[in-house]
């Protein structure tokens, strides 16, 4: 955890993309403490220094989530997501009324359509179908419940996401699904010309900045 400098006005839990960790958020944490928020990076399970052999892309991580929560002292709670975390903060918030806000940035729509997308073009059905079987047998989870897209109805606080135009591995239509399920309130902003890993510039940044001053404002402490 770090700890805001001033006046805490709320805590900022980072959430890092698949293969990858924990470190890739210390810029939020230098650009967030010195805004007043404290921030919580963490390694997902079977990544980094977490234990587990296993990623299932929210279906046990929104339980790691809650539990970060349960730690947190300095309300409002707010989730700044990447790839595959944007997904876990997405399904969080549709459960956990913890959570205040969300910015979820290059997010998957759902497990099912972005993993038979990103198979090798020589994968037939049957290929992709058994890899999921074998999946779900070795990490013990359900693929099709793994959907940000369809449990999006479900989460009532203002929800941000940005997706990079040219995004080839996870593509702009994911978000854009999201947004069209989301009920509450929400702002799309797909980043022209960039990528997968590249979405987070120096506009899309201000965005975030305004996006979380307006909800720890808004929230009673």
């Amino acid at each position: 955890m770090f700890r805001a400098t001033g006046a805490r006005r709320g805590t900022v839990i980072y959430l890092h993309g698949s293969s990858d960790n924990r470190a890739s958020g210390l810029y939020v944490a230098e650009r967030y403490t010195a805004r007043g928020f404290d921030v919580l990076l963490y390694d997902s399970r079977a990544h980094g220094e977490s234990d587990g052999d296993s990623c299932t892309y929210g279906y046990y991580e929104k339980e790691d989530l809650r539990r970060a929560i349960d730690g947190i002292q300095i309300k409002p709670v707010m989730v700044i997501g990447v790839s595959l975390g944007g997904a876990v903060a997405l399904q969080s918030a549709a459960l956990d009324r913890r959570i205040a806000t969300v910015v979820a940035v290059a997010t998957f729509s759902d497990l099912r359509t972005v993993a038979t997308e990103r198979a090798p073009s020589f994968a037939s059905n049957r290929n992709i179908e058994d890899a999921f079987r074998l999946a779900e047998t070795t990490a013990h989870f359900r693929v099709d419940a793994v959907s940000p897209v369809a449990i999006a109805k479900d989460i009532s606080v203002p929800v941000l996401l940005i997706h990079g135009q040219n995004d080839r591995e996870t593509p702009p239509e994911h978000s854009q699904r999201v947004f069209a399920a989301l009920r509450g309130p929400k702002r799309l902003i797909l980043v022209p010309g960039a990528g997968h890993d590249d979405a987070l510039r120096a506009d899309a940044w201000i965005a975030i900045d305004e996006w979380l001053d307006s909800a720890a404002a808004s929230t009673v402490h």
